[in-house]
């Protein structure tokens, strides 16, 4: 999407991920509050160089949508119904188990397979004669909005294989900081011809970066780390031959991207 149209996103969902923010520090306080003031715990797999877990995460998504040169072409008369495109985020959850190489005391490699479900919503705005009753607007010349909105939903169900690598501070009581950065594989669970279905057509398959960061905190019988992580795609998964002709030609590119709270237990 065009540069504006990030900024008023952000200024849209910045209380999402506020709220988010202060729920993964309230995480981290309460687990700082446990190694300050309570026994050191013996527990975790810190000493293994192979070690297992799960983790369960929620997340918020949306499509990076790119419009085409087309749709600034004002002689462009295909393209002249369609007045702009929003995508919104959109909630959703994964789960999935974890595999850790130990490289270093500080530094060990993750393999994170898990499935995901995915709900990208789109609003598409259509232009609509000053004439035409409009269900939901007014009307009225002063206060005509002159387009009508349709909301487009795109149910996805993903399995993501993330490798990533995972630096973590020195031990301090029950507690570490830890970032974690690399790329992860993806391919959708329902075949191509049923995807053609969807109001945005897209391929199934993407790569992504991710990068973020976390707390480990040790309890007496396990290790938990809250974290939170960015997502990027990098494929343009956008399929125009099958998407349907009212929006075809004013979209170029539609890419992933989300913001994921996860729950790590070890």
């Amino acid at each position: 999407m065009q540069a504006t149209h990030i900024r008023n996103q952000f200024h849209l969902y910045r209380s999402k991920i506020g709220f988010l923010i202060l729920l993964f520090l309230g995480f981290s306080s309460s687990g700082q509050a446990q190694g300050l003031f309570g026994l050191t715990s013996t527990s975790g797999s810190d000493d293994k160089v192979l070690s297992y877990g799960f983790f369960l995460a929620g997340h918020t998504a949306t499509y990076q949508i790119k419009y085409s040169e087309a749709f600034f072409d004002p002689t462009n008369a295909a393209n002249n119904q369609v007045h702009s495109i929003f995508p919104k985020y959109t909630p959703g959850f994964s789960l999935g188990f974890i595999g850790i190489l130990k490289f270093h005391d500080q530094v060990n490699l993750l393999f994170m397979p898990k499935i995901s479900f995915y709900e990208y919503r789109t609003d598409v705005n259509y232009f609509v004669p000053p004439t035409q009753n409009v269900p939901g607007n007014d009307n009225n010349p002063g206060n005509y909005l002159g387009y009508r909105t349709e909301e487009l939903i795109n149910e996805v169900t993903m399995v993501e294989l993330p490798l990533l690598f995972k630096y973590r501070s020195q031990r301090f009581n029950n507690t570490r900081m830890y970032f974690i950065g690399g790329g992860s594989y993806q391919f959708r669970t329902k075949g191509q011809d049923e995807a053609n279905l969807d109001p945005i057509v897209t391929r199934g398959q993407d790569f992504t970066l991710e990068m973020g960061m976390g707390f480990e905190i040790y309890f007496k019988y396990f290790k938990l780390a809250p974290e939170i992580r960015f997502s990027h795609g990098l494929n343009n998964i956008y399929y125009p031959e099958k998407t349907p002709a009212e929006i075809r030609d004013v979209i170029s590119s539609v890419k992933r991207k989300g913001i994921t709270i996860y729950f790590n237990f070890q």
